[in-house]
């Protein structure tokens, strides 16, 4: 399921009952190598400081360096998370987008809609067992703060690109869609991927709707392998 959900090809520039069950690991990678001190203009951070009018008003980077990535993870815990194991669900996936982001050397973000208001977990570090710990004890409860965390997420991303132009970003968004049709919506910054993370005999198909909304990808989580 980490595999799929980190397939999205990016744009260049209470209730602590459910317990995660790992998901299934892709073959992660070491990073990008460099080969030696190649450098070429990087113009788009040399122009943000105007026109150019001498070798030291020139921002470089390294010919062979891979573009950097930022993985940032939206999850939705609110209350009706709770039904059918869907949180659990949730969690198995996030252990292996968490898993891969260390073994790539990706950046991550995470920000928890739960409760009253969305609260940020991460904001651009590497993977590490404190955020390992918070996964296992994160519970479901409360409403669900989920426009408000898209709005946070949007503008987040977009100083983020001012500041880090050349960045890869890719959003992963897990809810069971359950908010109100009022809720103010935009498409989001950067490439986006939607589990629908809503189980159970009774489906109400409000994710695949946000979905659409949001200009996401969209899969249920019911059609990626987990184990």
């Amino acid at each position: 399921m980490a595999k799929k959900a980190l397939s999205i090809r990016p744009r260049p520039a209470p209730g602590a009952d459910a317990n995660p069950r790992p998901g299934q690991l892709a073959g992660g990678r070491s990073g990008a190598r460099r080969d030696g001190a190649q450098l070429r203009i990087d113009w788009p951070a040399t122009l943000r400081h105007g026109r150019p009018r001498k070798r030291d008003d020139l921002r470089w980077h390294a010919r062979s360096a891979r573009p950097q990535e930022l993985w940032l993870v939206l999850l939705d815990a609110s209350a009706s998370t709770r039904r059918h194991g869907a949180l659990s669900q949730a969690k198995g996936l996030l252990a292996s987008v968490f898993e891969q982001a260390y073994r790539q050397r990706a950046r991550l973000a995470v920000l928890h809609a739960a409760g009253s208001e969305p609260r940020w977990l991460w904001q651009g570090q590497k993977a590490s067992q404190e955020l390992r710990d918070w996964l296992r004890e994160v519970g479901a409860g409360g409403g669900t703060p989920l426009p408000e965390a898209l709005s946070q997420a949007s503008d987040w991303l977009q100083r983020r690109q001012r500041h880090k132009p050349g960045e890869n970003q890719r959003l992963l968004i897990l809810t069971d869609g359950r908010l109100s049709d009022s809720a103010p919506l935009s498409p989001l910054p950067c490439p986006t991927l939607l589990v629908d993370i809503e189980s159970g005999p009774v489906r109400l198909g409000r994710a695949r709707l946000l979905a659409k909304k949001l200009g996401a990808e969209y899969q249920p989580i019911g059609s990626l392998a987990l184990r």
